[in-house]
């Protein structure tokens, strides 16, 4: 009989503790951005977009989240990787910018965070701010 994996999921209490995180941060900052929190295939399970933030990077956030989930690595290797010349990186179809963070418990990956609205360096931040929340 096949055997089936035990596997761990992101749940929606962690997803918005998360996205609670990343928006106090950011509002602590006085930054405008929209987060995102997917599962490890991709799929959105909350989206938040603070006041004033610009349209566009309400996509760009979950673009972001989705590429940091299903490549299983932050968005800002994919960015450093282009950046470095690795310009095939490109036909990925990712967003190649920093700002999404992969949700990892071992090697397993639950799924990501993804922030949009500042620099990508600034969204990296608060992404990360969310990450933290997870850990304390």
């Amino acid at each position: 009989m096949p055997h089936l994996r035990d596997t761990r999921t992101l749940t929606l209490d962690a997803a918005k503790a998360m996205a609670e995180a990343a928006e106090a941060f950011a509002l602590g900052r006085g930054w405008t951005v929209a987060v995102a929190v997917v599962d490890a295939a991709g799929g959105l399970i909350l989206f938040h977009s603070l006041d004033d933030t610009q349209p566009a990077s309400q996509d760009v956030a979950i673009h972001k989240a989705r590429a940091a989930a299903r490549f299983r690595r932050p968005t800002k290797v994919l960015e450093d990787g282009i950046a470095g010349g690795r310009l095939a990186m490109l036909s990925l179809g990712a967003v190649s910018l920093e700002g999404g963070v992969p949700v990892m418990v071992g090697e397993q990956v639950l799924g990501a965070i993804g922030v949009s609205g500042m620099q990508s360096s600034q969204d990296g931040e608060v992404a990360q701010a969310g990450i933290t929340a997870l850990r304390t």
